[in-house]
């Protein structure tokens, strides 16, 4: 039997701030940390991958907790890398523990056995997993229907091809949400938006979405920031009130409104 991955002095590896949140919006950060846990020695990986976009979404974390302050919105985030295990994967995902991310090897999770992975499953990806459709769950009765935001962001060069676009609405087979945020955008102050940019379902990156949001009927959309124009607290200030006003605006559509009641 092997040993325990986190120690219980590191914590929950799943947090949810402003959970009394009265907005109707729950907001997602799957790629919030990039914390290695105690024991894996941090998987063996060279210093500056744990600084990079291959260790979490820059930027992403801080984003989802001013639109979430905005909203006055719940927010899941994991408090572990993606590199332990990316919780926007389903177990079976080749990529849910990744032994290359881009150019960035990660030695400690080549070859493991199949109990060192269930572990990384039970431990990381199914609290997540419990945490976030139990609050679904809590928040969804005949007049009350959360919306699924999940917030993540990308780096501008990827494999040394430069990536134009501000930002990327991203959907599965439910597309409401994204096609009127993709509508509205430029009114809202939103000039380079793209649809599913710069991946798409056929990459595996709509696993919450489709796990949490779309087999139960709720409105749903991921948003992708390109990271260098989040990796700033002006920026992030910035993104955080352009994507609530469009977030408000479009959920207005569907005769919601997005903020809670004390914003109003």
């Amino acid at each position: 039997m092997i040993r325990a991955l986190l120690d219980p002095s590191e914590g929950e590896p799943v947090q949810i701030e402003r959970a009394g949140g009265r907005s109707p919006v729950i907001l997602v950060c799957e790629h919030a940390s990039r914390t290695i846990p105690a024991s894996l020695s941090n998987l063996g990986v060279k210093p500056d991958t744990l600084t990079s976009h291959a260790a979490w979404d820059i930027g992403a974390l801080a984003t989802a907790q001013k639109i979430s302050q905005l909203l006055d919105a719940p927010l899941v985030h994991q408090r572990f890398s993606r590199l332990v295990y990316d919780c926007n994967r389903p177990p079976e995902a080749p990529d849910a523990i990744p032994e290359m991310s881009e150019i960035h090897a990660i030695p400690g999770n080549r070859n493991l056995s199949g109990e060192a992975r269930q572990q990384r499953v039970a431990e990381i990806y199914e609290p997540f997993r419990q945490a976030l459709a139990a609050l679904v769950a809590a928040r969804t009765g005949p007049s009350r229907q959360p919306v699924i935001v999940t917030i993540h962001s990308y780096t501008r060069v990827y494999f040394g091809a430069a990536r134009h676009r501000a930002i990327g609405l991203l959907h599965d087979r439910d597309r409401r949400l994204a096609d009127t945020m993709l509508q509205q955008a430029e009114e809202h102050g939103i000039t380079n938006a793209m649809r599913n940019y710069p991946y798409g379902p056929d990459d595996g990156v709509t696993h919450t979405l489709r796990l949490h949001a779309v087999q139960n009927g709720l409105l749903n959309v991921m948003i992708e920031y390109c990271s260098d124009l989040i990796d700033t607290e002006k920026g992030q200030d910035e993104w955080a009130a352009l994507t609530t006003r469009l977030l408000e605006a479009a959920l207005e559509r569907f005769d919601i409104h997005a903020a809670g009641s004390q914003q109003a």
